[in-house]
């Protein structure tokens, strides 16, 4: 009988660790000092193998090894491993330093680990490589925000119901590592079933298929991941999830224009991505950085939508621009991308998207279902017009 998951401790996975040969096959991976600290939440290993950067690629069967023997511990109930780069191409192997925990005690604030900076620029490379679908899955969708408090997520996951609504086989990716928002937006608790020991059988409910960190690790605990971690595990919850058969997975970035964003860009064919502002000035200054972003990778913009664009005050029906209004809709026409709609500021939104019965799934008639019901619409109808267009190649993406 498998050990209870308690029983899974740090000095055990070393332990099994040590019979993963190093990447000259001379020694062991835990003893030559390559492996990270290990962190353990709910019977799941997280941990990272710090290895040349211009041998990563060609060391990548050593951390599948490394998942393996984690996974064959009695009592564990998964693994997620990353390869680290601590080092440029070309610099003389030593005893590597270990990356930091890749999480921690709840509240504590952890000091700036060294290791490498998010990638400074990013060109595309040259035409006709072909970037790894999604088996099942007909088209990915980024939402994506310059900054946070936008209302990225609640828009993520409306415009998942929307599509879903519509006719359309939708599952939703919640990509933010750091602040996964999936399980309480929609009303969903537990944790995700194995299937053969490898694949994660998505989460469901109001007829989406939902994969998120925060099925895997407890809310209170705080993520402190680098960027290969992020890598690794947004890789892992897109390819070892079993989908099924999808039209569009809708994947819900965290804010900003980092690692997460810019791991989709170079490993994932995106059909596209829809930006999430607010009409005040602060906010679409952010909101260009992350235009300026995908189309610096070549992504294409499916458009901006226009959150909180103005409040109905719901006594007397009189309408207020409390951030100012039609800043998205001037901009989108500025840089010549679609404006997908302006999403009202209502309490119901608010209170739906807390008590997890997103307005979409509640109130699919009235009236905010309705402007996410035609965002979405027109959002489907630029993929459909892009899958059709097959003179279109996806670029994949270099970093310097």
């Amino acid at each position: 009988m498998a050990a209870d998951h308690a029983d899974v401790s740090k000095e055990r996975v070393l332990d099994a660790l040590r019979a993963v040969r190093g990447p000259e096959l001379e020694g062991n991976i835990v003893d030559l000092g390559l492996v990270s600290d290990v962190f353990i939440s709910d019977a799941k290993v997280y941990f990272s193998i710090t290895v040349p950067a211009e041998r990563a690629r060609e060391l990548d069967p050593l951390r599948a090894a490394a998942e393996r023997v984690v996974k064959d511990i009695p009592g564990v109930k998964g693994a997620m491993v990353a390869l680290t780069a601590d080092r440029k191409a070309g610099t003389p192997a030593s005893r590597p330093a270990a990356p930091p925990v890749p999480g921690g005690p709840a509240g504590r604030t952890p000091s700036r680990a060294p290791g490498p900076a998010a990638p400074a620029h990013a060109h595309p490379a040259p035409r006709g490589a072909v970037k790894a679908g999604i088996p099942g899955v007909g088209a990915i969708i980024a939402v994506a925000s310059g900054k946070g408090g936008v209302g990225k997520s609640t828009t993520s996951a409306n415009l998942a119901l929307a599509l879903h609504a519509n006719g359309l086989k939708v599952g939703i990716l919640d990509a933010d590592i750091y602040g996964p928002s999936m399980p309480r937006l929609l009303k969903i608790s537990g944790r995700p079933e194995q299937i053969g020991g490898k694949m994660i059988k998505p989460m469901e409910n109001y007829g989406l298929k939902v994969m998120s960190m925060g099925f895997l690790v407890d809310e209170e605990v705080a993520m402190i991941w680098r960027g290969p971690m992020i890598q690794s595990a947004l890789l892992q919850m897109l390819r070892e999830v079993a989908w099924g058969e999808l039209d569009v997975l809708v994947v819900d970035m965290p804010p900003g224009t980092g690692d997460a964003q810019l791991t989709m860009a170079q490993q994932v064919p995106l059909a596209g991505a829809v930006i999430v502002s607010t009409p005040q000035d602060l906010a679409l200054i952010d909101a260009r950085k992350g235009l300026a972003m995908f189309r610096k990778v070549e992504v294409p913009v499916l458009g901006i939508v226009e959150n909180m664009s103005y409040f109905i005050a719901p006594d007397t029906g009189a309408r207020y621009d409390i951030f100012g209004h039609g800043g998205a809709r001037n901009e989108a026409e500025r840089i010549g991308v679609p404006f997908l709609g302006e999403v009202p500021l209502t309490i119901a939104i608010r209170e739906t998207s807390d008590a997890g019965t997103p307005l979409v799934a509640l109130e699919p008639d009235g009236p905010v279902a309705a402007v996410y019901r035609d965002i979405a619409t027109k959002v489907w109808e630029q993929v459909a017009a892009a899958k059709a267009d097959t003179s279109r190649e996806m670029p994949s993406i270099v970093f310097d």
